[in-house]
């Protein structure tokens, strides 16, 4: 049977985990719990070490110290700490927001993203949403630029036949140096994804997505390709380098 103050504890955590920072009328809200115990769970919290007040209107933030509670993944959160400030000033030298996967269990999970600081961003949060790995940006460059053989492995995993038909897109990507997201005709967004790899191994992957009133594909890889590849190369060396 669970116990009441440590499962209300982690809904706590796991509400601002959603998102850079809450108030405690936010997290009462998201959570069902009354004012006074997100209040108290907070206060404790705080002591602890996991959670800090940001100010008074913003409300509280998660700290480093909860990504302890993850040892299993410590090279995910490596590369976050190295990509995030790469990430950060590509967002303010361009304004498009970024996200940064990496493969989990038949999907690109989001680790990380720039869209609470982009003006042009459509969404506050992305943090651990998938994105499939045949139709989004992310997926596609990382199938694009991994091994032969892990490419095999991962989509005979999905139960997907490697044909003549992927084995075209994924060398155009490779010449291209970017993936796009395979989307309707009718859909508003579009992504655009370099891979970040080293040694013949693909470490993550980065997408920047954009409304495709403002530009065509063509467009987005041709003013934004080269950054995007760049970028990746910088993290890539910060990652070899640390």
């Amino acid at each position: 049977m669970a116990i009441e103050p440590v499962r209300r504890s982690f809904a706590i955590l796991e509400a601002l985990s959603q998102r850079p920072h809450a108030t405690i009328a936010v997290l009462a809200g998201e959570t069902s719990l009354p004012r006074p115990t997100v209040v108290r769970l907070l206060g404790t919290l705080v002591e602890l070490g996991y959670v800090t007040q940001v100010s008074r209107s913003l409300g509280y933030r998660l700290t480093n110290r909860v990504l302890a509670l993850a040892q299993g993944i410590r090279f995910i959160d490596h590369l976050v700490d190295i990509a995030a400030p790469h990430m950060q000033h590509f967002t303010q030298d361009h304004g498009w927001p970024l996200y940064l996967g990496s493969i989990s269990h038949r999907a690109i999970t989001i680790r990380y993203s720039t869209a609470a600081e982009s003006p042009l961003s459509f969404e506050r949060t992305a943090l651990q949403r998938r994105s499939p790995l045949l139709s989004g940006a992310l997926g596609r460059a990382w199938l694009a630029f991994s091994t032969d053989e892990e490419r095999r492995a991962i989509l005979r995993d999905l139960g997907v036949r490697y044909d003549a038909k992927l084995a075209t897109a994924f060398a155009r990507i490779r010449r291209d140096g970017h993936a796009f997201s395979v989307v309707t005709r009718t859909a508003r967004l579009q992504g655009i994804a370099v891979a970040i790899h080293r040694n013949e191994r693909v470490l993550g992957c980065i997408s920047m997505r954009f409304t495709r009133s403002a530009m065509t594909e063509a467009a987005a890889g041709e003013r934004y390709g080269a950054p995007l590849t760049a970028l990746a190369r910088a993290i890539a060396f910060d990652v070899a380098n640390e």
